[in-house]
């Protein structure tokens, strides 16, 4: 395996620090939104009972508790609960555009690092035969073998390699671009539950 890797060149390099980071990513996204699920089990049944109750106080305590993007926004509509409902909207509307770069962390490397490594095995693809190309100009016909076998071999075994990073990246990258914008409606209709709520409203479902 190691010997397969070696005949990639250097280019191998930063194409193994591409899959050690889209590693990292995948793992640390997987992880906050496992995280996040956990921590807001029961939270919207307790919410709207403290709400219903007039309990504000233990609202509060209840988001700062939980300490996600969705509690967040919530703590800030119970702190403008006094306001008119058009401010606690507008403040509403701040809070997660606030929140929404908590969500989309890490995510715009990760494409980044998809495009990147694509690119990284097409230039050894390009490196690899322009060296195959020169074994051939300078030795005849055939050039040495050897040195033309390596040639061939760095041109293909970074084109795989790069794709071998870039498939899983895209993938992930997608897979968790839809669920941040779940999890945005998901806040989206919350707040707007939460602000009914105060305003003294039928809230809707959530």
């Amino acid at each position: 395996m190691f010997s397969f890797l070696r005949s990639g060149g250097l280019l191998m390099i930063p194409i193994g620090f591409c899959a050690v980071a889209v590693t990292f990513i995948v793992f640390e996204r997987f992880f906050y939104f496992f995280n996040m699920k956990k921590k807001q089990q029961n939270f919207l049944s307790r919410l709207s009972s403290y709400i219903a109750a007039h309990r504000f106080e233990d609202a509060l305590q209840l988001c700062d508790s939980v300490g996600t993007p969705a509690s967040r926004v919530v703590h800030k509509a119970l702190e403008c609960r006094n306001m008119p409902e058009a401010h606690i909207k507008a403040a509403v509307s701040a809070e997660i555009e606030l929140v929404i770069p908590d969500l989309e962390h890490l995510l715009t490397p990760l494409g980044t690092i998809a495009n990147i490594s694509t690119l990284l095995g097409l230039l050894g693809t390009v490196t690899g035969n322009i060296q195959a190309f020169g074994v051939l100009g300078a030795g005849g016909s055939m050039g040495n073998p050897a040195v033309l076998a390596g040639a061939i071999a760095e041109a293909l075994v970074t084109t795989a390699s790069g794709l071998a990073v870039s498939i899983p990246a895209v993938i992930f990258h997608n897979y968790f671009v839809s669920r941040v914008n779940r999890r945005i409606g998901e806040i989206e209709a919350l707040s707007t539950s939460v602000v009914l709520q105060l305003c003294g409203r039928p809230p809707v479902g959530v």
